[in-house]
């Protein structure tokens, strides 16, 4: 039998609160609902479909059916994310005859990814 050995994180070797701190930390905390959206958008990057239309838009506005072929799947499956990504504001969409074309919501958007990029880009 393998043994894991977990590394603990480290831990103060007495308890004392520094109350200094915990009143700069309130008072800059955002409320709980701003915290809730937060997290659901940070959820919005955690599936790598949504990450590669979002790459996709960040080159071309294009069509669901361009998406479709670049990312060789089903317009269904892109339409869903793409309904996601637009609940989420991350995306926008224009009609233009019979086809709707997306594009980056704005520039946070490349902003978010290229810091996600570089932070794991970091040596450790």
């Amino acid at each position: 039998m393998i043994e894991k050995k977990e590394k603990l994180t480290e831990c103060c070797d007495e308890f004392e609160i520094h109350e200094n701190l915990l009143n700069i930390v309130n008072e800059a905390m955002p409320d709980e609902t701003r915290l809730y959206d937060l997290a659901e958008l940070f959820k919005v990057f955690g599936d790598s479909t949504r990450i590669r239309i979002l790459y996709v838009l960040f080159e071309a506005e294009v069509c669901v059916c361009d998406l479709a072929s670049a990312l060789n799947m089903n317009q269904s499956a892109i339409s869903h994310q793409l309904r996601i990504l637009k609940q989420n504001r991350l995306v926008k969409s224009r009609r233009e005859g019979k086809s709707v074309f997306y594009s980056l919501a704005d520039d946070h958007v490349r902003t978010i990814l290229a810091q996600g990029e570089e932070h794991i880009n970091e040596e450790a």
